[in-house]
């Protein structure tokens, strides 16, 4: 079937046969931990300062290296103690007695491929008991990379290699006919 097809052409399409397959058979990359929720929420006001924050990922994250500074409006660190991660779940306790406010949370923990993630946060917090219920938390992450966005990447893949491999036929195609001269 293809041994009527000229020689450069034949290597054309195995370049673009090679191209195709590895795009589609490429496997998925791993992306990193996304934080699902926070305790209190993003841009929450809860009764009283929260005994502790409470962030919740998609995965487990690794427990080297992360940090939660819960910042007052002074941006006095009002963070208490090591953070703790169990499961999915990363909490940091906050000093008794903080005050009541704004309050700025800035974390950075290690994704569980290894990566550093990091975020902020803000809550308001009033002068009650801060053993009052904590607020639902609500989705404070970003989702991943849009579908588009794979496959643009994915035909832009494509595409480049197809033209390299063209160029390399095009170029083998000129050197043999110089040569035949």
């Amino acid at each position: 079937m293809f041994a009527n097809l000229p020689r450069w052409f034949r290597r054309c399409l195995l370049v673009l046969a090679v191209a195709a397959c590895s795009v589609v058979l490429a496997a998925p990359a791993q992306a990193h931990d996304v934080l699902e929720s926070s305790d209190p929420a993003n841009g929450s006001s809860v009764p009283a300062v929260p005994g502790q924050i409470g962030l919740t990922f998609d995965r487990t994250p690794m427990g080297i290296g992360s940090v939660i500074q819960v910042q007052d409006e002074t941006g006095t660190d009002q963070a208490d103690g090591a953070v703790t991660i169990v499961d999915n779940h990363v909490t940091q306790a906050v000093k008794a007695g903080a005050p009541a406010g704004k309050y700025t949370v800035i974390w950075r923990v290690a994704s569980s491929d290894g990566h550093p993630i990091e975020g902020t946060f803000t809550f308001t917090a009033g002068a009650g008991n801060s053993s009052a219920a904590p607020a639902p938390a609500a989705a404070a992450g970003s989702g991943g990379p849009q579908a588009g966005v794979l496959i643009a990447g994915g035909a832009a893949a494509v595409l480049v290699i197809g033209l390299a491999g063209g160029a390399v036929l095009v170029r083998r195609r000129l050197r043999s006919a110089e040569s035949d001269a």
